[in-house]
This record gives structure tokens, sequence and C-alpha cells, in this order.
């Protein structure tokens, strides 16, 4: 009988230390939930300046970005029209509402260049401004590389064809090959390129091999990512993808000519 009790006895301490560790953990989950929210949106703001060359890449001070990012102004764009739109993405950015089937749209195999499946109705875009005037233009970009999706972020120049610059904030890409696409050398040969043509069609790529400077694509073209001919190849689709008419193309001639 007394064996009977002292196994009921540490079953039931058992169960008290269960439940109450469940507690615990929720109970600091919620609590942790808001400053990794903070966090998670600080971070989000020092890569959007990062490729906007607004900051230098060891600044990791909190005061420090959010004071370089009182220069950024966050709108929203639908890409089904072309123009800014006052109603932001469903859960709170683009990437969220890709996820989402009222807020999204399942792209057809021959118009999925960047293969994200599904392209959100509505994404966030960030100007630079200063004294009114629109400096640069940051876009957030995401396409399939070699072993999953690439995130990150494109700038433009406010001629709107100029690279201000390009910076990945996630990846799977295998390290010295594909995720040399987070090497500094590598993403300042973007700072200067042209995307579009005279004609405003689409004509940056990352070619395999070297660029020739004396070329006269050169200007629209970045040396590929040696021993990662895939990555090279995810970045070019997803960055024409972007540019292009299913992604933020027919904004950015709305917005040059002022009808955005």
């Amino acid at each position: 009988m007394a064996n009977k009790d002292s196994v009921k006895g540490t079953l039931i301490v058992a169960l008290v230390m269960c439940l109450v560790c469940s507690v615990v953990v929720s109970t600091a989950a919620v609590m942790l939930k808001p400053k990794q929210e903070a966090n998670a949106e600080l971070d989000m703001k020092r890569n959007v300046l990062l490729a906007g060359g607004l900051i230098d890449a060891d600044q990791h001070n909190a005061k420090a970005i959010e004071a370089a990012f009182e220069s950024v102004t966050i709108k929203y764009v639908d890409l089904r029209t072309g123009k800014f739109t006052d109603e932001a993405p469903a859960g709170g950015s683009g990437r969220a509402a890709a996820k989402i089937a009222d807020a999204s749209e399942k792209l057809p195999p021959e118009q999925d260049r960047a293969k994200i499946i599904r392209r959100e109705h509505t994404k966030e875009v960030y100007l630079v401004e200063k004294n009114g005037e629109l400096e640069k233009i940051i876009l957030p970009v995401r396409g399939y590389g070699l072993w999953g999706q690439l995130y990150g972020f494109l700038a433009l120049q406010n001629d709107l064809t100029t690279v201000a610059g390009l910076g990945f904030y996630e990846h799977k890409e295998t390290p010295g090959l594909g995720g040399e696409v987070d090497n500094p050398n590598w993403k300042a040969q973007w700072v200067g390129k042209e995307v579009f043509d005279e004609g405003l069609d689409v004509a940056i790529n990352v070619i395999k091999g070297s660029v020739d400077p004396n070329s006269p694509k050169a200007v629209h073209q970045v040396d590929g990512l040696s021993g990662a001919t895939l990555t090279s190849k995810g970045v070019d689709n997803l960055i024409n993808f972007w540019l292009g008419s299913e992604g933020f193309g027919p904004f950015l001639k709305n917005l040059q000519a002022g009808e955005a």
C-alpha cells in the first residue's frame, strides 16, 4: 500500500511540475513577444538602410538606426494597378500577404520567373526623401536560389533605373559559393548599374563569368558568382521578375511619369 502511495505521489509531483513549467514557458513567450517583434522590426529597418547605402554595415546601434530611418517613408503599392494604395498588405507585409489566399494570387509557371509560386496583391516600398524630393526608392525582392528563397532589398536612385544597392537578409545558399551573395565586393558591383534600357525594358543581368568593361552591355551586367551558377541564375531571375510586368515594373513606369 505504501509503495502505491509513493508512486501516486511521484506522479502528482511530476504532473504539477509539468503544469508549472508549461505556465512559466507560456508566460515567458507572451512577455518576450513584444521585444521579439521590436527586434524584428529594427532588423528590417537596418536591412532597408543597408541596401540603400544609408548606414555602414557595422552599424547595429538601435538609436542610430531609428534616426537614419527617419528619412524613409513606407508606402504601399497595389501590384495589380501599379499605383500607390492606402491599404497595407494583409499580415503586415508583402511576404506575409503572399501566404494568404485572398491577399495573393497563384502565378502560372510561365509568369513565375522568380519561382515564388504566389504573388501578393499589395507590397510595401521604402521612399528616401530629402527636402520633399525623392532620392532613392528601396524595393523588397525575393526568389528561389539553389536551396530556397532569397529575401532582400534592391535600392534605385531617383532616376528609377540606376542601382543604389542590393542586399539579402535571409537565404539558404551554400557558404563560400551561393552564400557569396553576402560578399561586400560582389554587392558593390551592383552600385551604378542600370536596370532598364532606354525603352524602359528590364536589361539587368547576372552573367556567367566576368563582365567585360569594354562591352556596351557592361552597364547592365554583373559578374556571376564563381561555382554558384544556380544561385546566380536565381538572383538574375528574381531581380528581373520584380522589375518586370508581374512585379514593380508598371509601378516604376507610373512613378516616373508622375502617375503613381
